[in-house]
């Protein structure tokens, strides 16, 4: 988390509990829930990612901050784009008509993801960490700043990430998705000088309601098996 590393530690733990009895449920109930179960678990590693970034702040070591924060870069621009929608297209029914986009939005992240993360590990200076307002910013050269504005690649990053769970057939799901609108929301309005930690704080949170619903067979028995 953006605030310091104690509370990053605390925030990765309550997901990582969270999400490892969310997985087990999955695997017990219904194997369709499991990439959604996952999610939480990402959530808490990349708090954890983060509190060690804070660490290399704290402690002026300069390659811990960096390696922690391709870790965190690598949640934040490699798998969210493809995991969100990959989790719905494996929960969407088999005759669902928008499982096959699903699919596609999928493979778009993927991509999407690949080309905003790798340069940075290939070129690992291109990653700027700093604070501001007592809290981490995260910043830097990125490969298509030379081709579209940062505006619309984080506005196609977005859109990879609310579109699927606001189409899902299931309304706990769709519920999600406006709770990810609602994170965009409060990150733009109060929390923008520090816009990628605190979005990934927040949707890490909103991921507890994930929890819920595997929890409570939300999506309930008429979900198909994983990957089919």
């Amino acid at each position: 988390m953006c605030l310091s590393d104690t509370v990053s530690f605390a925030a990765s733990g309550v997901l990582l509990v969270g999400g490892v009895y969310a997985t087990h449920r999955a695997w017990v109930i219904n194997k369709s829930y499991v990439p959604v179960a996952l999610m939480p678990v990402f959530a808490g590693l990349q708090q954890f990612s983060e509190g060690f970034v804070w660490a290399g702040m704290n402690t002026g070591d300069p390659s811990l901050t960096t390696v922690a924060g391709l870790w965190f870069i690598f949640f934040t621009w490699f798998m969210w784009p493809f995991w969100i929608p990959l989790s719905v297209y494996v929960l969407e029914p088999k005759h669902s008509k928008r499982k096959h986009l699903f699919w596609m939005i999928s493979l778009a992240g993927l991509v999407f993801g690949l080309v905003l993360f790798v340069p940075h590990l290939i070129n690992p200076d291109w990653l700027e960490v700093a604070t501001n307002q007592d809290s981490l910013t995260y910043d830097g050269t990125m490969l298509l700043d030379s081709i579209i504005p940062r505006k619309v690649s984080n506005a196609l990053y977005l859109l990879l990430i609310i579109i699927p769970p606001l189409l899902s057939r299931y309304k706990h799901i769709r519920y999600f998705g406006m709770s990810l609108i609602a994170v965009i929301g409060i990150d733009y309005v109060f929390l923008s000088y520090a816009y990628i930690s605190f979005f990934c704080l927040l949707a890490g949170l909103a991921t507890v309601h994930l929890i819920y619903i595997i929890s409570r067979n939300k999506c309930g028995l008429n979900c198909k098996t994983l990957f089919i």
